[in-house]
């Protein structure tokens, strides 16, 4: 009986330091997320941090280490070096194919088999891929670092006019008056550089064409995501590796093989250490962004777009040393300010729309006479 008594004592005190062992938890844990594994907050706090300056750090590398090579007064030749990423995100696809195959508990990335079908059904967005691409180093090319943000601005408003005309939706009126703030932010940059000289419209057009090669990809990519299983690695690899071979035509046809046989560091290791740089960059730019998400949102990881784009035009007005005046600033503020916004808007907006779509629900329940 003594025993019996004991062993009732003792599990007692165990199921109460238990109960206070799961208090203490609770209290240092964010336990926000139903079903998630308990992580102290100060930990995933760090994450998040960690996770978004990495987003930062290859997403503004890239973009310096792309105007570095493409500003080469040597090497004119844009399509080889843009041909040159692509192949080097093929090559890292199918190094960490090889990975996850002998490593499967260590690399999580899918199986890559090659499939002629599914080449073929991925070319309509190769091509705007391509262009995409092209266009974009081509802005960065002749507008530097400093003006780019403004130059390839008119991502956000292609989307709205491309899902009226394409897609038949319609756009709130505050998403309208935010793209109404960046084409105003727009329109006084290319102003300001024009009074400051350092304008090329060359390079304004590219940019142009770039923010609408950015809008077409993104429906593209929409389009055919199920062909590749809804997996973004997949796609990386099949686009790229279509952009490989069809980009390999377009050099031929610029001309861009003889000016890379008359570089004079054609076989030096270090512009070629400089090349293989920028198409890990190019290739981790959406690892980081996929991370990005998953840590945070979808919102947050635009805002923290935005907040890159200034923080980039910073260093680069800085790192050249050249002074800006005061409304050549406020353009760019209008357009990361219109694009933070627009952001915030379709951000609310989303949320309304399951609220909306549940009332309806309950409203069809109620006189519905079956339930």
């Amino acid at each position: 009986m003594q025993i019996v008594w004991s062993k009732c004592l003792t599990s007692s005190r165990l199921r109460s330091q238990l109960k206070r062992s799961r208090i203490l938890r609770m209290a240092f844990t964010d336990s926000s997320r139903p079903g998630d594994k308990e992580e102290p907050f100060i930990l995933r706090a760090i994450k998040i941090a960690l996770v978004v300056s990495l987003y930062w750090f290859v997403s503004i590398s890239m973009v310096f280490l792309n105007n570095y090579l493409l500003d080469n007064k040597d090497l004119n030749a844009p399509l080889f070096i843009t041909f040159f990423q692509c192949v080097v995100s093929v090559g890292l696809c199918l190094l960490m194919n090889v990975f996850a195959y002998f490593c499967p508990g260590y690399v999580d990335f899918p199986s890559l088999k090659f499939d002629l079908r599914v080449c073929r059904e991925m070319l309509p967005l190769t091509v705007v891929f391509i262009s995409m691409i092209t266009f974009n180093n081509l802005c960065l090319k002749h507008v530097g670092v400093a003006f780019y943000t403004v130059g390839r601005s008119l991502s956000t408003v292609f989307n709205v006019i491309l899902s009226y005309v394409v897609l038949k939706q319609s756009t709130s009126l505050y998403a309208v008056l935010c793209c109404g703030v960046i084409l105003g932010g727009f329109w006084l940059g290319v102003d300001q550089e024009s009074v400051a000289g350092s304008l090329s419209w060359t390079g304004v057009i590219f940019g142009v064409i770039a923010s609408l090669c950015v809008s077409l990809n993104a429906i593209f990519t929409k389009k055919v995501l199920p062909v590749v299983d809804g997996n973004i690695w997949k796609l990386s690899y099949y686009n790229n590796l279509n952009a490989s071979v069809l980009f390999i035509p377009l050099i031929v046809i610029f001309g861009e093989f003889k000016s890379l046989f008359e570089f004079s560091r054609l076989t030096h290791l270090n512009f070629w250490g400089m090349m293989i740089l920028g198409g890990v960059f190019g290739f981790a730019i959406g690892y980081v962004t996929g991370l990005q998400i998953k840590f945070t949102s979808p919102l947050t990881h635009n805002v923290s777009g935005t907040a890159k784009s200034c923080a980039q035009t910073v260093l680069a007005v800085a790192y050249s040393a050249s002074h800006k005046s005061a409304l050549w600033w406020t353009s760019n503020m209008m357009v990361l300010g219109g694009s933070c916004a627009y952001t915030w808007v379709k951000g609310l907006e989303m949320k309304k729309v399951p609220v909306e779509t549940q009332t309806t629900n309950t409203e069809k329940s109620k006189d519905d006479p079956e339930v």
